[in-house]
């Protein structure tokens, strides 16, 4: 005879409580509403469009169990743009909810940890499952987390540390799907839309196995390439490797760190080639674009060294400077040679704190006759945080094929109990390499400047107002740098945004 037996849920969690007396767990949330107003942001306004307005919404639940063997961490998000979907009065727009970490961090060595015995090193770890990587200052690797869906990844990571080093080694595999009948490892690297204008202008369904091309007009019949003005990077356009591999060394001594990076990643090869996707008037349409069903990777890498140190008697002083070097080949099996370089310091006064610094991304010399392409891509980084509010560079729109240089000064103000937090910030950009204008002469290199303001009032523990916006005033020189044609935009841009931060946490044991 079976018996079954209802355990009720007071029960059930006083179970799972007893069970873990030698662990924490802590279970948070977060809602963070979020209302724009863009009238340029990203990319110019074009004179015949108008602002746009929207408010959107990050909603995550955190649950972590820690003991002294295990981690185990998930976070659930649902992120959209208040009323994009029409789910009160129907399903059609699915749900928008999704795993954002995913984790296991499996601890074989602790010296912290007296149940440990006789540890060779101070900690060693095997991290595995969806996670968020950040190191430095996360101009490489960075969690996004303006971004309201942010960043993460499915990765593999061996991490090490001990007398002041650390060592992390990590790996990523990513594959379209897992069904029987799929033929090869072929990846198309991108969330591609579900449907896209064609040639002719109709929207079409997207192709299977296909990276639509921006503007969908074709090939160039100069150099057989796609016509789009500005290349896709792997920061938020729409670009995800293949596979990916990094090693990570850092050393602190005193008040000084210095962290060593590299990293390789690989990209399916693909062919541009075009689908006929409508047919009017006995004229077809077709929708061009790269098709991924191609054997074969692209590889490339990326290393350099990150300084990070306090100087000053009362060590009120910070110093940070990173070099990197790009090379293999580009996602397009273009040879590679790019170079990343870049220093600040900041200095705190008081309740005040300065600073000033110059970033430096190689681009392309458009009166060159090298073919090896010489355009920084930063990978995996925190874009929003380096080179303006705006987000006119490495983000979601593109960037000047010339790449660019960005000196920058900093005013900050914190209060006493740092309730209140007042940040100004003014960057200046210009072109690092030559670009032509629409009749071959040379441009202009200053592609204009920004003005950001963030105000952070913490009204109580869990819950903080954030206020910000951006002036830019652009030069003609960055209608090209941005793709659009002269003279049909509006040259100066705004931005505004306020935020509502709720943080709490529910259980912490």
């Amino acid at each position: 005879m079976r018996v079954h037996f209802i355990i009720p849920p007071a029960i059930l969690v006083f179970i799972i409580f007893t069970s873990a007396v030698n662990a924490q767990i802590t279970l948070g949330g977060q809602l963070r509403t979020r209302a724009e107003f863009r009238n340029g942001t990203g990319t110019l306004r074009l004179i015949n469009n108008d602002p746009a307005f929207f408010l959107s919404q990050r909603t995550r639940l955190t649950f972590q169990y820690k003991q002294s063997r295990v981690i185990f961490h998930t976070t659930v998000q649902d992120v959209r743009v208040w009323g994009q979907d029409a789910s009160t009065i129907s399903t059609a727009d699915g749900s928008k909810l999704g795993v954002h970490e995913a984790w296991a961090e499996v601890i074989l060595t602790n010296k912290k940890d007296g149940s440990f015995k006789k540890p060779s090193v101070e900690y060693f770890s095997i991290k595995t499952g969806r996670q968020e990587l950040n190191y430095d200052d996360g101009r490489l690797l960075g969690d996004h987390d303006w971004a309201q869906q942010a960043r993460r990844h499915d990765a593999l990571i061996f991490k090490l540390q001990d007398k002041g080093w650390q060592a992390d080694a990590g790996f990523a595999f990513s594959r379209n799907t897992d069904a029987f009948n799929y033929n090869g490892n072929y990846y198309t690297p991108a969330n591609i839309p579900p449907v896209i204008k064609d040639s002719k202008g109709f929207l079409v369904a997207s192709p299977a196995g296909y990276l639509p091309l921006v503007d969908n007009t074709g090939f160039s019949s100069k150099t057989g390439s796609p016509a789009v003005s500005n290349p896709a990077s792997t920061n938020r356009l729409m670009q995800m490797y293949k596979s990916l591999q990094y090693l990570y060394i850092g050393k602190t001594t005193g008040e000084t760190k210095v962290s060593g990076l590299i990293i390789a990643d690989q990209f399916g090869k693909s062919k541009l080639d075009s689908v006929q996707s409508s047919f009017v008037n006995s004229i077809p349409g077709y929708v061009y674009g790269y098709n991924y069903n191609q054997k074969g990777v692209h590889g490339r890498y990326t290393t350099g060294i990150f300084i990070n140190s306090k100087a000053g008697k009362k060590k009120n002083t910070t110093l940070t400077a990173g070099i990197y070097y790009q090379g293999g080949k580009d996602i397009s099996g273009n040879n590679l040679s790019a170079l990343m370089a870049y220093a600040n310091i900041n200095a705190a006064v008081n309740k005040f704190n300065f600073g000033a610094g110059i970033d430096y991304l190689s681009g392309n010399d458009a009166f060159a006759t090298s073919s090896t392409n010489h355009r920084f891509d930063p990978l995996y980084g925190s874009p929003h945080e380096s080179w303006g509010y705006m987000d006119f560079f490495y983000a979601g729109t593109g960037s000047a094929p010339g790449g660019l240089v960005n000196p920058h000064v900093k005013l900050q103000y914190d209060s006493d109990n740092k309730r209140l937090v007042l940040a100004l910030k003014y960057h200046y950009f210009a072109l690092a390499s030559a670009m032509k204008n629409n009749i071959g002469n040379k441009l202009n290199s200053s592609l204009g400047s920004e003005v950001d303001a963030v105000l952070v009032y913490s009204l109580n523990k869990i819950t903080a107002l954030e206020w910000g916006g951006s002036l830019l005033f652009a030069s003609k020189t960055m209608e090209y740098a941005k793709g659009i044609s002269p003279g049909t935009s509006k040259l100066n841009g705004q931005w505004l945004f306020l935020q509502l931060n709720i943080k709490p946490e529910f259980i912490l044991k």
